[in-house]
């Protein structure tokens, strides 16, 4: 190992280092109700989803009915993103003409982004639609990310409470994951990706003639919204097929130490977030180490 090596390394780690108390402490707040500085955004459209989709925002579960809450709403998102890529040849925003994707296929697929495993077993550029990579896939990523949160706060809530009979909210909790720690993220996040080189658009794919005369296509597309998601929630599934080995979704050495702190700061800051809600931050502390 080098001295660069080991700079590096610290470089990486004091970024996530720093982010971890103040990440943790807001999202301890979030999943606790108190007000937040996004409040005033995100707190009309937060109450306008609990209107339109019934949900009482103070009417606790319990564990059995919050883990059947988050298995129905698995169920549904299952059959819509396999209906979604089954029906991909007949959908807009698909300048490439793409077909069908293989019955095979899509059950893999949307298994797999359900359940926040995001093994991809595609192509991303030579399979998916431009809409089923935004409306399908990452909307996944951004879901199925959150109900993973949602599922370490219930527990963390259990650890807390000891002896009471609920443990949150499944569709509060969604929520609150979604509007108030990944999609701010997201969007700043998605934000330096685009800036950094990566695509985002909604362009046909470019046909480029190389130096030695031969025709090569290009992707284009709305990579840098999906990475910057799917790096925030620890999902697999890029835009194209290598991933973040791709120049297109990964282009220089800052964008790479983005990616790779994205990865690991909402579970390190997780950690605090679990000390701060059982009221002992020496075992978020803990855990983190």
């Amino acid at each position: 190992m080098t001295v660069n090596g080991w700079i590096q390394i610290a470089i990486y780690f004091g970024l996530i280092l720093v982010c971890v108390k103040p990440l943790g402490v807001f999202m301890a707040r979030v999943f606790e109700g108190e007000r937040t500085f996004l409040s005033p955004m995100f707190g009309p459209l937060e109450r306008g989803i609990y209107r339109i989709c019934g949900v009482k925002e103070n009417e606790e579960q319990h564990w059995t009915t919050y883990t059947i809450a988050m298995l129905l709403f698995s169920v549904v998102g299952f059959v819509t993103l396999y209906a979604m890529q089954r029906l991909q040849a007949g959908l807009p925003f698909n300048p490439q003409k793409l077909g069908a994707i293989s019955p095979d296929s899509s059950f893999n697929t949307a298994v797999s982004f359900v359940t926040n495993t995001n093994w991809q077993g595609y192509g991303g550029e030579t399979t998916m639609s431009y809409l089923v990579q935004m409306a399908g896939l990452t909307v996944h990523n951004f879901v199925s990310a959150a109900t993973g949160i949602a599922l370490v706060v219930a527990l963390i809530r259990g650890f807390a409470r000891r002896s009471a009979q609920t443990v949150g909210n499944f569709w509060v909790d969604l929520t609150r994951s979604t509007l108030y720690v990944l999609l701010p993220l997201a969007i700043v996040l998605a934000l330096a990706l685009a800036a950094l080189g990566i695509p985002q658009n909604l362009s046909s794919y470019t046909e480029a003639t190389t130096l030695e005369g031969i025709k090569q296509i290009i992707a284009q597309g709305p990579a840098a919204s999906q990475i910057a998601i799917k790096q925030l929630g620890t999902n697999g599934g890029g835009f194209f097929n290598v991933n973040s080995a791709h120049p297109f979704e990964n282009p220089n050495a800052i964008s790479n130490l983005l990616e790779m702190w994205s990865l690991l700061v909402i579970s390190g800051a997780l950690t605090y977030t679990f000390g701060r809600m059982v009221r002992d931050t020496r075992q978020g502390w803990a855990i983190f180490a």
